[in-house]
């Protein structure tokens, strides 16, 4: 009796980056590359799928996210602010607010171009983050307080609407977005307990929302109507973002942690790929 085939694997490893939380994933169209980073090792991480190119940038401070800006180079989300890094790698501060004990998480580019930047206490206390939403000139005007854990963020396809989770809600929350300002928050969807925590999100090009699950082992796709559509299993525990990238904007990358793990997992903080998994929506750059 022929024994069944085991159905390959949708997930390849782009870069067994051994990252200790890696975060934040990002598709720079200008440079054909995909920007991620290592929070805890305050590492930007950017790769070249076509060639296998990889860079490493350290930063001096717990990095939650980079971005790539439209005048070139990056802005950070670090531990005390958001900081410009320019092409000719020179750092100064777009916005510095400093607080004990809080450190910069996830952060998302606007349609409008516009950063919105998450923060989180070290010890997750509740109600201890907030997120801001900051212009290219440093206008700094903070849109949600008593946040928690600021994750995944992202955008409609006609950005009339804004996605976010706070993840110890273990909810998708969804917002009106008219003019950088958002409104009637309502929950597009739970996860159910046992299956995982929501973390990093992205939109695809049929509005749907791939959000990754922190202790879940997997992504989820879920519909503009909140109705899950698509499991992608992983071989990590801790999947920490998604967002899709590769010329075509059809490759789902996929940042994973090793953070906090009491079992080995060989290929926890790698950054995993699921080829052809959908179509991504372009991400405008920082306009700073």
């Amino acid at each position: 009796m022929t024994p069944p085939k085991t159905p390959a694997p949708e997930y390849e490893v782009a870069v067994d980056a051994r990252a200790e939380l890696g975060e934040g994933p990002t598709w720079d169209a200008a440079a054909g590359r995909l920007i991620w980073v290592d929070i805890l090792a305050c590492r930007v991480h950017t790769y070249d799928p076509v060639t296998g190119r990889r860079t490493v940038r350290t930063t001096g401070q717990h990095v939650g996210a980079a971005k790539p800006r439209a005048g070139g180079g990056l802005v950070l989300n670090l531990r005390d602010g958001v900081v410009l890094l320019g092409p000719d790698g020179a750092f100064s501060w777009l916005h510095r607010a400093p607080v004990s004990g809080r450190r910069g998480n996830d952060a998302a580019v606007a349609p409008d171009g516009s950063l919105w930047a998450g923060t989180m206490r070290y010890d997750e206390a509740t109600g201890g983050g907030t997120l801001t939403r900051l212009t290219g000139d440093g206008a700094a005007r903070e849109v949600l307080s008593d946040v928690t854990v600021s994750n995944g963020t992202g955008w409609s396809p006609d950005g009339r609407l804004m996605y976010y989770v706070d993840t110890p809600t273990g909810r998708i929350d969804v917002f009106d977005h008219d003019g950088g300002r958002i409104t009637g928050r309502r929950p597009l969807a739970r996860v159910e307990e046992g299956a995982g925590f929501p973390d990093g999100l992205t939109v695809d090009a049929e509005g749907c929302v791939w959000v990754a699950l922190w202790d879940g082992w997997a992504v989820r796709r879920y519909t503009p109507a909140g109705e899950l559509d698509r499991i992608v299993r992983l071989p990590v525990p801790r999947p920490t973002a998604c967002a899709f990238g590769g010329p075509a904007l059809t490759d789902l990358y996929v940042t994973t942690a090793r953070a906090g793990l009491t079992a080995p997992h060989p290929l926890a903080g790698a950054l995993l790929v699921v080829p052809d998994a959908g179509e991504g929506l372009p991400q405008p750059p920082f306009a700073g």
